[in-house]
């Protein structure tokens, strides 16, 4: 991924307000961002731990991460990313809710998809980062190029559901 400047990312969101926007916090290492080992810049925001972002080059989406029910979980149940496939111990997918682009979302219309809790779905992906505990390993068949194509189909479809309203 090419690298995205600060003023693109916040230019480029579609389901928030440009006020929302401008303060929407940026990873603290932020300028020390892996590029080369991202297809998009997932993050939770520093002053807001239910508020997060999924950058790509033209759009930005602004998310909620859902807090779990019932406290604890249980360290053997799994849970998987619906966009890198990648399988996780409890707490390691989250449900992200997005609202809707324009007056579906400013009347309280969303929709959501379960992420890795981290959004860092590229690592996963390249095996620059473990899942905690993982308790099943699941060998594809796939090249990494192939996942990677599969990831962001099925990320460019969840933003698809977000901005057709």
């Amino acid at each position: 991924m090419e690298p995205i400047s600060e003023a693109k990312i916040r230019a480029s969101f579609v389901n928030c307000s440009k006020g929302e926007a401008a303060r929407i916090k940026l990873p603290t290492d932020f300028r020390d961002t892996p590029w080369a080992d991202l297809d998009f810049l997932g993050w939770t925001d520093p002053a807001a731990p239910q508020r997060a972002v999924i950058a790509m080059p033209g759009v930005s989406i602004l998310l909620r991460k859902a807090e779990r029910a019932g406290g604890r979980g249980s360290a053997a149940r799994s849970t998987m990313c619906q966009v890198c496939l990648t399988d996780h111990a409890a707490g390691g997918v989250s449900l992200f809710t997005a609202p809707l682009a324009g007056a579906a979302g400013r009347n309280g219309n969303s929709v959501g998809e379960y992420l890795c809790s981290d959004l860092a779905c590229s690592l996963y992906l390249r095996g620059k980062r473990q899942p905690r505990m993982r308790l099943v390993r699941f060998e594809e068949t796939l090249t990494l190029a192939e996942r990677i194509d599969r990831a962001l189909l099925k990320l460019t479809a969840f933003t698809s559901r977000i901005t057709a309203a």
